[in-house]
């Protein structure tokens, strides 16, 4: 299907106003500005509130529904918090999830492994406060921390369930070749995106699999999905992961959407795509949370 309208103008817009803005992403400050500077209105009929899980900060956002749903937000481990992804956040609650999102530490002030440690945390207390089957999700950087964290808690009696994935970075030693061949082609980065993994990682070995979900041992994982955009920078890190997933026997869905712009998911109340994406994950995680024992 080709894409829609106001997908293609979507990732023009991004194009024009993001991308150009960013440079060579080593001004913090700026690159700050740029993450934080689109504010999407949160949906209505949508209650966030805040509190603390696992001794980590973050908010509740909810709209009446009861499947618990651990929501990690991107801005590449050093920007953006829970308040600026409220229109996923929210997107998810209206869906029927009770969602809660925690403001993990951020880099250059707190560097890797500070981020993991609080998503970790911050499932593990909330895990227990919901006390049933729970799934985790993350965008971006937040989807390499709703990996890592997969990994590490997996053979814990409260793992997650399932986890779904967009765009998420999987792999920091930048050999995804999407890197070089989709270079020119995303809409939002360019390959100056490896220059946020220098400021997470500190002098960190990338290879680290909790920097690097992609290089942990994948098998006894749960059900995975991941949608991502055919001329994303990040594109491979989704189809290599999900690809040594199954290969390492655990299940993994993939689907490449063409001509969507990076963590396109933020525009559900305007674009066609970005609403489907949001309602096929959904159905994905109420499934696995229904046979979930």
């Amino acid at each position: 299907m080709a894409p829609s309208f106001r997908l293609r103008a979507f990732s023009a817009l991004v194009r024009l106003s993001v991308r150009s803005r960013l440079g060579d992403m080593r001004d913090l400050d700026k690159m700050k500005r740029v993450f934080e500077g689109v504010k999407l209105p949160a949906p209505r009929g949508v209650r966030f509130r805040g509190d603390t899980l696992g001794g980590v900060p973050g908010e509740w956002a909810e709209a009446g529904g009861a499947k618990p749903l651990l929501y990690l937000h991107g801005g590449g481990f050093v920007g953006c918090s829970p308040r600026t992804h409220r229109s996923l956040t929210g997107g998810f609650a209206l869906r029927g999830f009770r969602v809660f999102a925690p403001a993990y530490r951020l880099a250059p002030a707190h560097p890797f492994p500070a981020a993991i440690d609080d998503a970790v945390a911050a499932w593990r207390g909330f895990a227990e406060r919901v006390g049933a089957p729970a799934a985790v999700a993350g965008d971006s950087a937040g989807g390499n921390l709703a990996l890592s964290l997969t990994l590490i808690v997996k053979h814990e009696a409260r793992r997650p369930a399932a986890a779904a994935l967009f765009s998420p970075a999987t792999d920091l030693t930048g050999e995804s070749a999407s890197w070089r061949t989709n270079a020119h082609r995303d809409a939002m980065f360019t390959d100056q995106l490896a220059n946020l993994g220098e400021f997470y990682l500190n002098g960190a070995d990338a290879r680290d699999p909790r920097a690097s979900p992609l290089l942990g041992d994948l098998s006894g994982l749960p059900p995975l999905l991941f949608h991502v955009g055919e001329e994303e920078i990040l594109r491979d890190d989704s189809i290599r992961f999900a690809a040594a997933a199954v290969a390492a026997g655990s299940q993994a869905e993939i689907k490449v959407w063409d001509g969507a712009p990076h963590v396109w998911q933020f525009l559900h109340p305007y674009v066609p795509e970005a609403r489907r994406s949001l309602d096929e994950t959904a159905a994905f995680l109420t499934k696995a949370l229904a046979g979930a024992p």
